[in-house]
């Protein structure tokens, strides 16, 4: 356990007096030439044997990767979260023929995804609907309007 001190040579406490403290020659233990190279270096020649064997991975691409502008990254929520939150909060939501009318990007999604059970007619408005909420939503008597 260190005293708090901030200082440049080793402590070194077992091998005083011996000039070398176990690295042979005095010239061996110098800087970073005596490591072969510093940190990552050396893994495309003399540490080759090393990389193949521990980190197999570190060199070369896999795949490839989608171009910014063509990831569709939307808010999404799945229709049985949707009528848990609409039926806790009926009265803010409008109702048109029997059926609540529901804007989704009002409640900052995009989405919606067809996980859940939904028996509620509702209309519902959202910029995409999975096919699996689509019929979800007109089998309980609702209405699928695309933004």
């Amino acid at each position: 356990m260190g005293d708090g001190m901030i200082r440049k040579k080793k402590k070194v406490k077992k091998i005083r007096g011996s000039r070398t403290c176990g690295y042979g020659s005095h010239k061996k233990h110098r800087g970073s030439g005596s490591r072969g190279g510093k940190g990552r270096a050396g893994g495309l020649d003399h540490k080759w044997s090393y990389v193949i064997k521990y980190e197999p991975g570190r060199y070369g691409k896999y795949g490839f990767k989608r171009h910014p502008s063509l990831i569709k990254d939307l808010e999404t929520i799945n229709v049985g979260e949707l009528e848990e939150l609409v039926l806790k909060n009926k009265d803010k939501f409008e109702v048109e023929d029997g059926k609540i009318v529901v804007d989704i990007t009002e409640l900052g999604f995009e989405k919606v995804l067809g996980k859940g059970k939904i028996s509620t007619p509702m209309i519902i408005k959202a910029v995409e609907f999975s096919e699996s909420a689509k019929e979800k939503i007109e089998s309980a008597g609702g209405e699928v309007v695309e933004l």
